[in-house]
Formats: C-alpha cells, structure tokens, sequence
C-alpha cells in the first residue's frame, strides 16, 4: 500500500481531481491517499451513513468499490479557500453501473499540510434544490 505522504498534492483541486478519478477508477488505495491520516476524518455518504476514522471509510468503500462502478461528474458551485483550510461545494451527476441517479450535494474540506492539501471531511446528501440552480462557479474569499 501506498503511504498517503507519497504523494503531493500541491492544491485542493488536485486534491479533488485525484478523488474523482480514484472513485472513477474504483481504486481504493489511490482513494485512500486522498485522505489526510488524522484519526478525525468524516465521511458522510448520500445514505447518511457517517463514518468517522481511516478504517471505518476504508472499509466503507472497499464495500461500494466491490459491489458495483460509479463514476461521478462533479460541478463545483462554491470555494473557499484560506492559506491552511478549503472547502468546495460541488453538484454531482452519479452514474451507478448503468444507471444514472442525483443529482446529489457534496461538501469536501481539505486542509494543507507538511504532505500538501489532503481531505479531511466529505459529505454527500440528496439534492433537495432542481437541477441548474445556482449552477454557476463560485470562489467566496
């Protein structure tokens, strides 16, 4: 297994660009080195499952991984962005074998350090707003 301080992810964007295609991929280690090593990270998936700890998310989606292919079309709709902490607010489009479902809300907080930015917090829920709703890009400061 790679450690997660193998890799470098100069900023959040990287940091979510190597998520999605992980999660295209279904490939759990490079997924998992997304994730910073503090013992606090969350997880909350659309079920509203919320798991707290590297095992317990590891586990989570080894599970999803072994049970069927996503691929997920993110559209970010929000960033903020200090000089140790990022959060984005993105609409995905989830594609579920073949089937399409969403559109669904996330929120990812990234937090940077010593190994660059890694996630800290991902939380994922039902869309409860119509499709295209303040679907332009944001970056609040």
């Amino acid at each position: 297994m790679k450690s997660a301080a193998l890799l470098l992810f100069a900023t959040p964007e990287d940091a979510e660009a190597a998520f999605y295609d992980a999660v295209a991929r279904g490939d759990l280690e490079a997924l998992m080195a997304i994730w910073s090593e503090d013992e606090d990270v969350i997880c909350t998936h659309p079920t509203g499952q919320q798991l707290v700890g590297l095992s317990s998310i590891r586990e989570s989606w080894r599970q999803i991984f072994a049970s069927t292919r996503l691929q997920i079309n993110a559209n970010r709709i929000a960033q903020w962005q200090g000089m140790l902490l990022s959060v984005h607010h993105v609409v995905e489009g989830l594609q579920v074998g073949d089937e399409s479902t969403g559109p669904l809300q996330a929120t990812h907080v990234y937090t940077r350090g010593a190994h660059g930015w890694r996630l800290v917090c991902r939380h994922c829920s039902a869309n409860a707003e119509p499709a295209g709703h303040g679907s332009e890009h944001r970056v609040l400061h």
